[in-house]
């Protein structure tokens, strides 16, 4: 395999550059979220954990789970099974020449709840991811 090509998705914030390392933009994606307000409470390196239970060489593929505490906080009380839909992911992909940032557009996520008095929530973590995204 070469690469993972993770495409646009409709339901990403996603941005492809040309020439990265992966380690490079995981630690900038992990900065930009920093400076968004939000914290990473985890890391998957799903390239590691494939290798380590299978024995399959996969490109560089991370998962980090970003989240804002606050907005969480209103969110939960709101909602509370909204759970289920946290944190925010962030996928730093390795592909042919580039690296893919791809951040869930919380906007479509909170469709599933098809709570309007929700919604604001959504639109405010959403523009806090692209402008994550568009710093790294």
């Amino acid at each position: 395999m070469t690469g993972h090509n993770l495409g646009t998705p409709r339901y990403g914030i996603t941005r492809h550059i040309p020439g990265a390392d992966l380690a490079d933009v995981v630690e900038r994606a992990r900065v930009a979220l920093g400076e968004q307000g939000f914290g990473v409470l985890t890391e998957i390196d799903i390239s590691a954990t494939l290798k380590e239970k299978l024995g399959e060489d996969v490109p560089g593929y991370v998962i980090l789970g970003a989240c804002k505490p606050p907005v969480a906080l209103h969110a939960i009380q709101a909602e509370p099974a909204i759970g289920l839909l946290l944190p925010c992911n962030v996928v730093v992909a390795q592909g042919e020449g580039c690296v893919t940032l791809s951040a869930i557009d919380p906007e479509v996520m909170f469709e599933v709840i098809d709570r309007p008095d929700v919604a604001p929530l959504a639109a405010e973590v959403k523009a806090l991811l692209e402008a994550a995204v568009a710093a790294v």
